[in-house]
């Protein structure tokens, strides 16, 4: 077991699975020499060669379609769309033929493709480049959509989206890049799609994912001080979304908390209420609360701080949940 960044975890997970796949292959921007703007493909290139890292065009259709192409002839491409806004060139592709083949095909055409997109907010970028898209992408059907949120499930989640015969959006939350966390290359990882208890409580449930993990766990050790047990949990898995973990977590504690860095409206947190709500009515205590980015566009980087949800903003929802 050994301390890395979650980049690093990434780029070791993408290397595990091209060593053990001659088919697996990595394409996108920068991706070859550079090592992608945020390094994570680094040395890849070097160590597996040009037929197997591809440095694409500025094209981010073309990536998607020639991936689908190589998909259909047994090879399991991996995409990196190197900014979260640079995506929707490629939405077409997406939604229209990598969703629908293995559907389309009655099973027969399987399109193992994983596009990778480093998503939110937090870097002081520029305009389109702190988007957070998985709605749009979760809402489609015939697509896989995860985030990861540490290390450890960035080394496995990639590989285990590798592997899968669905086409799989895989999320990374760029601002978490550079932190560390311990990686055991010997464990029994947890299934792909499936959410995780980070954080055992008894006083309310916190559900969250990718960038704002960090952000509840310390709003949590916060509550503490107050005398109040939060549940943190980590939904890993955002189509399908597994919410068993969330809805046993609230029957005991009666009160539920989404956080996300998505605007509210038509998002995974509005879904993550209404189905709550739907299953575990009579359990709650006070009506499910949100905790996200605003109805806006993404702010300039000298407002985002204020446009991200911080741990002032959850920890006022646990209070008013609690004194409902």
């Amino acid at each position: 077991m050994a301390q890395t960044t979650l980049a690093k975890a990434l780029n070791n997970g993408l290397r595990a699975a091209m060593e053990r796949d001659p088919k697996v292959i990595v394409m996108g921007e920068d991706v070859g020499k550079l090592g992608g703007v945020y390094r994570v493909t680094d040395g890849l290139q070097k160590d597996f060669g040009e037929q197997r890292v591809l440095d694409t065009p500025l094209a981010e259709s073309g990536i998607i379609g020639t991936a689908i192409g190589l998909a259909i002839r047994g090879f399991r491409p991996v995409c990196e769309i190197q900014f979260d806004g640079f995506v929707f060139p490629g939405f077409d592709q997406i939604v229209s033929q990598l969703a629908k083949l293995h559907y389309r095909s009655q099973g027969k055409v399987p399109v193992p493709v994983v596009v990778r997109i480093p998503f939110g907010g937090g870097i002081g970028a520029v305009e389109h480049h702190s988007e957070s898209p998985e709605s749009y992408f979760a809402h489609t059907a015939g697509l896989r959509v995860v985030a990861c949120s540490n290390p450890s499930d960035a080394y496995w989640m990639i590989q285990q989206a590798i592997a899968a015969d669905d086409p799989v959006i895989f999320f990374e939350p760029k601002r978490r890049y550079w932190e560390k966390g311990e990686v055991d290359p010997d464990a029994d990882p947890p299934p792909l799609f499936t959410s995780r208890v980070v954080r055992p409580g008894s006083t309310l449930t916190v559900a969250t994912y990718g960038p704002m993990l960090k952000t509840c766990l310390s709003a949590a050790a916060a509550a503490e001080t107050d005398g109040h047990d939060l549940e943190v949990i980590d939904l890993r898995t955002l189509s399908p979304l597994d919410l068993a973990p969330v809805v046993e977590s609230v029957r005991r504690t009666g009160h539920l908390v989404v956080v996300s860095e998505a605007p509210s409206e038509s998002s995974i947190a509005s879904e993550l209420a209404a189905r709550v709500q739907q299953e575990a009515f009579y359990s709650l205590e006070a009506p499910v609360l949100r905790v996200t980015g605003f109805d806006t566009p993404y702010p300039p980087s000298k407002c985002e701080e204020d446009y991200l949800p911080d741990l002032d903003r959850v920890l006022d929802a646990v209070d008013r949940s609690l004194a409902w």
